[in-house]
């Protein structure tokens, strides 16, 4: 990245493109591939073509709170706890993005809270971030979160099928991320952007409910993510705040775990139907 802010503006965009580069593999399902200097714009990466000081100041403190060498610590013990949980559990080899986010995004600033990450294709992590002291103080746990997601989706688990897979599902695999954290990280494991309004609504939790058996992926930023990002991403509202679903998620899953007395860790395969079963079950709730 700093090679990025240093060089030429002309020779920018190719540098970005070669940042991205070990990441191209997240893209194999599109014909022909993508740009991946596009990509960049789009996971909210760092304007390249007019850097800032404040973007320069940035990457100063992510390379000051020593963030690469705590996210790798991070994921190395997050595998470990999971291969306890769950002997002879094969582990893909692990190519990691940690990027710099764009500090003139709103909704990626003040929305999200500088915090964009995605784990659910096996053997990719890309994780964006612009470094908030809360940012910071969770990186082990956004880290984490994000290798949950990627053995849940790794062969030998849950299949993501685009054509039928549900909110449910996605819903149930934020809350076990986020708890999966919270166990090896105590309360820095909850996804910061869901404020404790949203995390203990119990109207929150009761709309998501509705919307648990919902296919189809263009509609599920709103479910999850809430209004906000789904408007952001050119979706349809459906009356959520942002993290909507991560809270529910992590009441859902807690509900779970509770019943059944497992962990987070040792269900990173369950699926979610089970999960959803015992829950609303637990909760007196129903879909």
């Amino acid at each position: 990245m700093a090679r990025i802010l240093d060089a030429p503006e002309a020779d920018r965009a190719d540098l970005v493109r070669r940042l991205w580069e070990p990441m191209a593999g997240m893209y194999h399902f599109i014909p022909g591939g993508v740009d991946m200097a596009t990509v960049h714009r789009q996971n909210s990466g760092f304007d390249w073509e007019k850097p800032t000081d404040r973007v320069r100041d940035g990457l100063e403190a992510l390379v000051a709170a020593d963030a690469w060498t705590r996210v790798e610590t991070a994921l190395e013990q997050g595998i470990t706890t999971l291969t306890e949980a769950n002997p002879g559990m094969a582990i893909p080899d692990l190519t990691v993005l940690l990027l710099l986010g764009d500090p003139e995004n709103p909704h990626f600033l003040d929305e999200v809270r500088g915090l964009s990450a995605f784990g659910g294709i096996s053997g990719y992590i890309a994780i964006t971030v612009w470094p908030t002291p809360q940012v910071l103080d969770r990186l082990e746990a956004i880290a984490v979160h994000e290798l949950h997601h990627n053995l849940r989706y790794s062969p030998g688990g849950v299949v993501w099928n685009p054509m039928t897979v549900t909110v449910g599902e996605h819903v149930v695999s934020e809350g076990l991320a986020d708890l999966f954290a919270v166990q090896l990280y105590g309360e820095a494991g909850y996804t910061h952007f869901v404020s404790d309004d949203t995390r203990f609504d119990d109207d929150v939790l009761a709309k998501v409910v509705t919307g648990l058996k919902v296919t189809g992926m263009a509609d599920f930023a709103a479910w999850v993510l809430g209004d906000a990002t789904a408007r952001q991403l050119g979706g349809e509202p459906v009356g959520l705040p942002t993290g909507a679903g991560y809270a529910a998620g992590t009441r859902l899953v807690r509900a779970y775990l509770d019943a059944t007395g497992t962990t987070a860790a040792a269900a990173v395969h369950t699926d979610a139907a089970d999960i959803l079963r015992i829950a609303l079950s637990r909760l007196r709730l129903e879909d």
